[in-house]
Formats: C-alpha cells, sequence, structure tokens
C-alpha cells in the first residue's frame, strides 16, 4: 500500500498553477501535501490536511474525485490523473493515530451544535480549538449524520467515525448529548437560556421526496434514505426496483445486491444518470441493470407500472400515452432525494424557511434569527460533504466573530 502510494505521488507535477486545488471545493494544498509526503514529512502532510479539512479522512473516501481534484489534474488530459484520494486517505488515516492533543484553553463560551454530520463536525471542531466549550446535540444513539445513516459501511466504514469521534470530539472535550432531539424537550429557547452564545444548526436532509402516486404506502414499498439508515432491517426479496439514479440511488443498489437480492433494475426518467461516472459503473459491474427513459405511474403489490418518456423541442420531458408496462419486484424503493425536517422550526420563533422548508440563511450562515447559524444540506439541501465542510468553515468564522462581539458577562 504504502509503496503504491509513493508511485501514485511520485506522478505528481508539482504544478505552480495547481488545477487539482482549484477543482476541490474546500482548496486542499494538494501539491504541497504530496512533497512533504515525498521529502518524508509525513506528519506535517497529516497536519497540514486536518487543519484545512477535519474531515479529511472521510472525504477522501467518499468525494467525487473525479469531478473534483483528479478531474482537474492535467495528466488526466491525456492519461491517468494523479490519484490524490489513495494518497490523502493514506496521510490522514496514518497520522490521525498520533492526534493525542487535548482541549485547547477554555474561553468560557458555550456553543451548541445541533446535527453531527459534516457541517456540525466541522463547525464543532474549528470553534473548539478556539477554545469554546462546544456541546453537539444528535438526535440518533451515534455521530455522523448521513455520513453514518446515509453511506454504505462499504464505501465508507464505520470506524472511520469512531476514530473520528475519539481523536477529535473526546480528546479535544466537544461534549456529545446522544439521543436527544432539540424541538421535542428541548427547545431552541431552552439552549439560549443556560448560557449558550451561539446555536448552529444542521440537520440535514432527513424527509424522503414522494413521488405522489398510486400504491406509495404499500407494505414492499420503502425510501432510500431509511434504507441505508438500517438495511439489515428490511427483508427485500429477490428481485428488487429502484427509482431514481443519484449517487444515494446507487449506494441503495449496491447495498441491497450485498443483502441478498438476486436481481435489481434502477429506473431513470432521463436517458442516463445522475451518479457519479465512478459510481454508475461499480453499480454495473456489481449486477445493477439500468432503464432510461421511463417514469413509474403506478406501484401495486406485484411491482411498477411504468410509462416511456420523451423529451422534447424546448428540453422539458412528457410521459408516453398508451406505453405504460408492468416491471414486477418483491420490493420497491424510492431514491429521488430528500427534503429537511421541520421539527425545530415549527418549534421556534423566527426562523425563516424558503417554500422547500430549507432554513434561510446568507453566505455566513446567519439565520433570519440573531444568534442562530446554519449551513450544509438543511440550507442548501442535498451536496456532497466536501461542499458542507467547505461553507461551513465560513460558518464557523462567522460564528466566532459574533460570539466575540457579545458584551462580556460579569
Amino acid at each position: 500500500m504504502a509503496q503504491h502510494v509513493l508511485d501514485e505521488a511520485q506522478r505528481c507535477l508539482n504544478c505552480k498553477v495547481p488545477q487539482c486545488q482549484k477543482g476541490c471545493p474546500i482548496h486542499t494544498a494538494i501539491p504541497e501535501v504530496i512533497q512533504l509526503l515525498l521529502s518524508g514529512h509525513l506528519d506535517e502532510a497529516g497536519w497540514k490536511l486536518f487543519e484545512n479539512n477535519p474531515l479529511t479522512t472521510v472525504c477522501s473516501l467518499v468525494c467525487n474525485h473525479e469531478k473534483q481534484c483528479e478531474g482537474h489534474c492535467v495528466l488526466g488530459k491525456k492519461g491517468a490523473p494523479v490519484h490524490f484520494s489513495t494518497i490523502e486517505n493514506y496521510i490522514s488515516s496514518t497520522y490521525s493515530s498520533k492526534m493525542v492533543k487535548g482541549p485547547a484553553p477554555s474561553n468560557g463560551i458555550r456553543v451548541a451544535i445541533i446535527g453531527s454530520g459534516p457541517a456540525g463536525l466541522t463547525i464543532a471542531v474549528i470553534l473548539a480549538r478556539k477554545g469554546y466549550q462546544v456541546t453537539i446535540f444528535e438526535s440518533k444513539d451515534k455521530i455522523g449524520g448521513v455520513l453514518r445513516y446515509g453511506i454504505p459501511e462499504f464505501r465508507l466504514p464505520k470506524s472511520v467515525l469512531d476514530d473520528f469521534e475519539y481523536r477529535h470530539l473526546r480528546l479535544k472535550g466537544i461534549k456529545v448529548r446522544p439521543n436527544t432531539v432539540i424541538g421535542g424537550a428541548i427547545g431552541i429557547d431552552d439552549l439560549f437560556r443556560d448560557g449558550y452564545k451561539a446555536i448552529f444548526i444542521g440537520t440535514g436532509v432527513w424527509q424522503p421526496n414522494t413521488l405522489h402516486i398510486k400504491g406509495e404506502t404499500l407494505g414492499h414499498v420503502h425510501f432510500g434514505i431509511n434504507y441505508l439508515n438500517n438495511p439489515d432491517s428490511y427483508h427485500l426479496g429477490e428481485r428488487v426496483i429502484v427509482i431514481g439514479a443519484g449517487n444515494a440511488a446507487m449506494d441503495v443498489a449496491r447495498t441491497a445486491m450485498r443483502k441478498g437480492v438476486r436481481f435489481l433494475q434502477c429506473f431513470s426518467r432521463d436517458e442516463g444518470v445522475a451518479a457519479s461516472k465512478h459510481e454508475f459503473e461499480y453499480a454495473v459491474l456489481e449486477g445493477v441493470e439500468f432503464v432510461y427513459n421511463k417514469a413509474p405511474v403506478e406501484i401495486r403489490d406485484e411491482g411498477v407500472i411504468f410509462a416511456d418518456v420523451v423529451k422534447k423541442e424546448d428540453g422539458t420531458r412528457e410521459i408516453v400515452p398508451g406505453s405504460e408496462q408492468l416491471y414486477p419486484a418483491d420490493s420497491v424503493i424510492i431514491s429521488i432525494s430528500q427534503g429537511p425536517l421541520n421539527r425545530i422550526v415549527n418549534s421556534t420563533k423566527g426562523i425563516d424557511t424558503n417554500a422547500r422548508g430549507l432554513i434561510e440563511a446568507d453566505e455566513s450562515g446567519h439565520t433570519t434569527r440573531p444568534g442562530i447559524f446554519a449551513s450544509g444540506d438543511v440550507v442548501n439541501g442535498a451536496r456532497t460533504v466536501v461542499e458542507a465542510v467547505a461553507h461551513s468553515k465560513q460558518v464557523a468564522q462567522a460564528m466566532d466573530e459574533y460570539m466575540q462581539s457579545l458584551p462580556k458577562d460579569d
């Protein structure tokens, strides 16, 4: 493994104007990190990765590298790009075991983080580095949010998140309250009452989008985000239909195949898939069959009725009347993205949302209520992990500036 990583690192041209770095949403100093590795300074390379991106180990595994760093590598224009994902994973996973530094000196200011997905974890770590007393409120039993409950084990091992919790949360003095829902027994106003000077909302998007067609409530129909939460609790049968063709649908399909499904069809309304080329190719390799230009019109006990979809001259798509056909299935999984839960905004005054139910916040994460910040999927809709990290770095800075501007307690 190490030799392979060094061979890959030695292919880097160390470009003066690194396109790979421009292609990374969080602007990782890729050539500099690679040169540090090649010169024998692995610990310094690891420190630089984590300082820029607290979730570097996670991103090395789940980022859409073909469209980001590796997709912008100049070597990729005529051949294979430098696979920085492999290099980043080696450096970050090797260095992480050496991260044993304890909490920063406390500044005595409390801050609450609601949700422990990519956005919440990023902000928690950055503010803890600055000495804030951080408490994370997580509705589930373990930290990670979509990282733990929405990405399959084969793509992101849970051990990576467990190590993150130890290295970045417990060792840094960040407190975690699991199984705690904000907007239920505890509300936003309770947090302010107890001395939290700023509150961050990073609750993600966990409400499945629906098709609004007949049969969606039948017993063999499930939603993708729910299935990924705990696949072992489902009994799908041998023949499954997945409706949707994004990256989440690929995770659903590939997980189902690993759990014993023998024949799985993935249906798309378009001429291709929305998923990344990498995820699509692996799904095909693992036996998933794809059917294009089909729209579901009804779900029945024995399967799904799809109709043909054609593209009109104006670019819109419409169903072809009379083209309906039944495709048999033991189970149906709907994976067409998801929206936010509204528990917090419904129980709190002053937090505005848009027509999609997403929290309204400016570029720095300020919501319409002073002292409350938000970023990640609950603001932007479902996006990538690295995009959530990049935006949350800006929000962490804004939260720091806000809290430092408040009058000091006597």
